[in-house]
């Protein structure tokens, strides 16, 4: 038998509170079950509190839902990103449309289930990616790709009228990674006021007015991987 492993941290994010007390019934169940143990170690209901409880609690696994109004779950990955967080986040979601699942991957996940698939899939889902592996079940993966061929297609014809130098692209590049102006000038070796001089560029290149903006346009049109 497999010793048991240091629990892992899961921090859920759902609007939901009946669903978070589902998931935290199953996790349990997991925990009476599997080598792997989870601790969860908070719940939020909204970007914001999932913003703030990540970073006061930096668990290794999000559980993040796609519907967190007035917001959802793409911009909670987008601002994930912007604070650095390096732990991996699972979507659970009840849409099951194309489009949803390939922005959910595209700005960061490292998996996606249906909730209607939650009971059979959610323990393989997280082994697989706390083991730093992507999952996607045979119907999420489905809708991942055809929208993947479709818009590397488009991308690469929009990406095509946007013109940016390699430094440019260099520092939209540790933007992305959620990279402040003075990580960013450390990394590059660069000044502050040089950082900003190319982020105004970039933003006037990609016609945006802010940082959250440019890294959803630069991963839209495919000029920077997430």
């Amino acid at each position: 038998m497999n010793a048991k492993k240091e629990p892992i941290s899961i921090l859920l994010v759902d609007d939901e509170p009946h669903f978070r007390q589902g998931i935290r019934t199953l996790l349990n169940f997991y925990n009476n079950s599997s080598y792997l143990g989870f601790n969860v170690v908070g719940e939020a209901a909204s970007v914001e509190q999932a913003v703030k409880l990540t970073t006061e609690q930096h668990p290794a696994l999000i559980l993040l839902d796609l519907e967190l109004p007035p917001e959802d779950g793409i911009t909670a990955l987008i601002r994930l990103a912007e604070i650095s967080y390096n732990g991996k986040v699972l979507i659970l979601s009840a849409h099951q449309q194309d489009e949803w699942v390939f922005k959910a991957m595209q700005a960061g996940a490292w998996g996606y289930v249906f909730k209607d698939k939650l009971a059979t899939q959610l323990c393989e889902a997280i082994n697989t990616v706390v083991e730093n592996k992507v999952y996607l079940p045979p119907e999420v993966a489905t809708a991942f790709f055809r929208l993947f061929h479709y818009y590397t297609g488009q991308s690469l014809v929009a990406s095509a009228g946007v013109h940016l130098t390699e430094r440019e692209r260099e520092v939209l590049n540790w933007l992305v990674q959620g990279a402040s102006n003075e990580q960013i000038a450390s990394h590059l070796y660069i000044t502050v006021a040089t950082v900003k001089a190319h982020l105004t560029a970039i933003f006037d290149k990609l016609s945006v007015t802010s940082r959250t903006q440019a890294i959803v346009k630069a991963l839209k049109l495919g000029l920077v991987c997430p």
